[in-house]
């Protein structure tokens, strides 16, 4: 049993470090571009005149860093070699994600807007295995174009975590002589949607409310006739790009279907393994940054004449969040190398506890490491001029997202008393 890092992992972060080092540092410190990591960064990324969204230079800086880093190829990294990538594994991914956000908040990783130098595309998975040639050629290749973006449209404003009571419908209707569906119903936090070309939006094809079978994903262009914005909904970390949505007549030919028909929550689910830990390692790097930082601070301050450290009240919340801290990251690292040595379709029967274990920590232990930071830097913690407020309200928000903590913690619990999972069927 060997805990270390693979030395040809190590050699990747170092070249990784050195590329950002080369290439990213210098373009966020050009032509003022650090106004969107310094004290400014909510007003310098956000268009408040503009329903809040975010602001056009700032997303054209994201997409220039990850144009540099697709030439240098990283961006691809984790994306099939078919299509330009390198294959890269869950726990490569889940080492490098923790190892950026430990940097702290730059232009190499920024997870406001699911930015990061070496990109994370569940999409790609999603139309991999589920979807058609033309399709993958489309949406794929496009999407590494930038020709295609799409957004994921399954939460609607009644029906957040349970998904199968969803309201939006689709019926059959053929239209100039053509075979389709009439969609119509209601979205909620379509994030993208502002930039997106397609919605992958699920609506309910057959079944009655409750059935997890009967759901079907479309992807409808945008704009279409009948698909309105009604709002940006308007969050704790701005900028936004969620709105609220409503979809009346929409319609859609049969070759919009993505999948199986009626069996859209399958392709919903099948991928948020992937997506859980490599956020659980984000969240675990930058609660890392947070204690790191701290410790770090309370060393060089002297109030009193003697280094902060030296208290007691100091030191003993950061070593309980170190503590964790360090345990957490090697679950993530575990977890993610079995999930490399195991059939995808398997992850969900064996070890989907253990994932949802990680995120749902993961993004408490961050919230709680960035307010401890607040609280040892004092009045300049709370401030902008350090980003643990940032942090704070970026992480804050995955403890809702890609399934609340709670639904995560259901998981966890139907493994334990075995309800799911390899113990089932136990306790009689």
């Amino acid at each position: 049993m060997d805990f270390a890092i693979p030395a040809d992992l190590q050699a990747y972060l170092d070249e990784l470090d050195a590329f950002i080092d080369a290439e990213i540092k210098p373009l966020e410190q050009q032509d003022n571009n650090i106004r969107f990591f310094d004290h400014r960064r909510e007003y310098a990324r956000t268009d408040f005149e503009a329903g809040g969204l975010p602001r056009h230079e700032w997303e054209e800086l994201l997409k220039e860093a990850t144009a540099r880093a697709d030439k240098a190829g990283h961006w691809r990294f984790s994306a099939p070699k078919r299509y330009g990538g390198k294959d890269g594994s869950n726990l490569w991914m889940a080492v490098i994600r923790e190892h950026f956000a430990r940097m702290g908040l730059g232009l190499h990783n920024d997870l406001q807007n699911e930015h990061s130098i070496v990109g994370n595309f569940p999409f790609v998975a999603m139309f991999d295995q589920w979807g058609t040639e033309e399709q993958k050629a489309e949406f794929i290749t496009g999407g590494f174009e930038r020709t295609r973006r799409v957004a994921f449209g399954l939460t609607e404003p009644d029906h957040g975590s349970d998904a199968t009571h969803m309201e939006t419908v689709a019926v059959r209707e053929a239209r100039d002589g053509v075979d389709g569906w009439r969609i119509d119903g209601e979205k909620m936090w379509i994030t993208g949607m502002h930039v997106a070309t397609h919605c992958a939006m699920f609506a309910r094809t057959s079944g009655k409310a409750g059935d997890a079978s009967g759901i079907t994903c479309f992807l409808v262009p945008n704009p279409t006739p009948g698909l309105e914005i009604e709002e940006w909904m308007w969050t704790f970390n701005m900028p936004t790009d969620h709105p609220r949505l409503s979809v009346t007549n929409v319609w859609v030919p049969d070759s919009a279907i993505l999948g199986v028909e009626g069996r859209g929550l399958a392709l919903a689910q099948s991928f948020v393994h992937q997506n859980r830990i490599r956020q659980a390692a984000s969240s675990c790097g930058a609660a890392l940054y947070c204690i790191d930082e701290s410790v770090k601070y309370a060393r060089e301050r002297k109030p009193f004449g003697e280094e902060l450290a030296r208290n007691q009240a100091i030191q003993f919340p950061l070593v309980e969040l170190a503590t964790q801290a360090e345990m957490l990251r090697l679950l993530i690292f575990k977890t993610a190398w079995e999930m490399d040595n195991m059939p995808h379709e398997a992850i969900e029967r064996t070890i989907s506890d253990k994932v949802s274990m990680c995120n749902y920590w993961a993004n408490r232990l961050v919230c709680e490491a960035a307010d401890r930071a607040m609280q040892v830097h004092g009045g300049i913690g709370y401030s902008r001029h350090k980003p643990f407020e940032h942090i704070y309200r970026h992480h804050r928000r995955y403890r809702i997202t890609e399934g609340s903590e709670e639904i995560q913690m259901r998981k966890v619990g139907a493994y334990l008393f075995g309800y799911l999972g390899p113990k089932r069927g136990q306790f009689g």
